[in-house]
């Protein structure tokens, strides 16, 4: 689902969530890489609000609501009959970035997913019915391939299907940084959400290295195998609106964002990019709150921001006729209605301001005049979770040396 040169040296603002500030780096040196996403042109946004929600709920292990799954149901019945028939609900404004894997170098489209921590892909090994025009990588076509015998992996979601399969070791390349001995994990079976993303070929995680599933031994991430080759160990995520978004490794580039560069502690101790909000605010003149803890994580693999319940309630109370509605499992509100932005507490003197724009997901049907919301409740889940409707309001740095988030503004123009 649903993204860079040189790295700001500045003094912090004063604040408790302030941390280390990377070495400053060089638009010269060899250890960065920088890559463009590809933006999903074939994508058709409709009625996958219920959907994007319900993706979340599934990707951590959480049974979804009654309602909500009465809702996904309802929308997957309709596709069924051929009502939309192209990219599907699982990923919905995904952006897919290429990556070459073996030699001669096979290349796929993966979704980047800072919230899972496995390099799967469909394969050769995926049968046919499982594969619905996919790129896949064939393990058997690369001189550098070579089995991980007796490897596996599985990754089960909270609605029962699930993807596995084995494991090879090959040579893979993100923009021009390459690992030579990364585990590739080969699709031998993908649920029905994934088969119908005809243009994702897979995903590549950039949580750390202890959510891997790979068994009996787990395997680093790709960003935990490169580090020692990056000029400094950090990659950033510059999202954007409706536009491809850049993810770069080994540095961090000024130019990409405005203001100051904001750093919070990360707590590794799940395996996540977590951090904790100073708190939140209603509108651009809206009172600062802090009284609801907002902590999260950040996750380029989720499309929804879910937050609090009560955090949710206190937003929509603040949108003209919106209410939740039961058959979409989520909030929603007439399309023409104007939405206040959401502002994040990243310190005592720097936040983060989410468009209400962006919380204006998509029409619930087409041509619809209801709309489902960009905010949902992160009911069951733990957590709050920053997904892309947050990240691409901001330039991101996720910073593995000093386990600590980067936070800036940018323009979003």
């Amino acid at each position: 689902m649903p993204a860079l040169s040189d790295l700001l040296v500045a003094t912090l603002a004063a604040g408790g969530l302030a941390g280390a500030i990377p070495p400053r780096i060089g638009t010269t040196n060899t250890g960065t890489t920088s890559l463009t996403q590809v933006r999903n042109t074939n994508f058709v946004r409709n009625q996958h609000g219920p959907i994007a929600l319900a993706k979340a709920y599934r990707k951590y292990g959480v049974p979804l609501p009654a309602d909500l799954k009465s809702a996904v149901t309802r929308i997957v019945q309709k596709r069924s009959t051929g009502s939309a028939k192209t990219t599907p609900e699982e990923y919905d404004n995904e952006y897919l970035t290429p990556v070459s894997i073996g030699s001669p170098a096979q290349t796929l489209n993966l979704d980047f997913d800072t919230g899972s921590s496995d390099l799967w892909v469909f394969s050769s090994e995926t049968p046919r019915s499982e594969v619905s025009d996919q790129a896949v990588y064939n393990p058997n076509k690369s001189t550098t391939s070579k089995k991980l015998n007796g490897a596996s992996w599985e990754i089960s979601y909270g609605d029962g299907s699930k993807s596995s399969g084995d494991v090879y070791l090959d040579r893979v390349t993100v923009g021009g940084l390459s690992v030579k001995y990364q585990a590739v994990e080969s699709a031998q079976q993908v649920s029905k959400e994934f088969t119908a993303d005809s243009n994702n070929d897979g995903l590549l995680g950039l949580a750390f290295s202890v959510l891997n599933t790979v068994q009996p031994t787990q395997q680093n991430t790709f960003f935990d195998n490169a580090k020692a080759s990056l000029d400094t160990p950090v990659f950033t995520a510059d999202l954007k609106a409706g536009a491809p978004g850049t993810y770069n490794f080994g540095y961090i580039d000024d130019s990409a964002y405005t203001g100051n560069l904001t750093f919070t502690p990360v707590d590794v101790s799940q395996g996540f990019w977590m951090f904790t909000p100073t708190g939140y605010a209603i509108g651009s003149t809206g009172a600062f709150k802090s009284t609801t803890s907002l902590s999260g994580i950040a996750d380029t693999g989720t499309t929804l921001l879910l937050l609090p319940k009560s955090v949710v309630t206190a937003y929509y109370k603040n949108v003209s006729g919106a209410k939740y509605d039961s058959s979409q499992g989520g909030y929603v509100f007439n399309c023409n209605a104007k939405l206040p932005d959401f502002v994040i507490g990243i310190d005592d003197s720097n936040t983060i301001t989410v468009p209400g724009s962006y919380i204006n997901f998509e029409p619930t049907e087409p041509a619809s005049r209801t709309c489902f919301g960009g905010i949902q409740s992160d009911a069951g889940i733990g957590f709050a979770i920053y997904g892309d409707v947050a990240l691409k309001a901001a330039f991101v740095v996720f910073d593995a040396g000093n386990e600590q988030l980067g936070w800036a503004a940018k323009d979003l123009s």
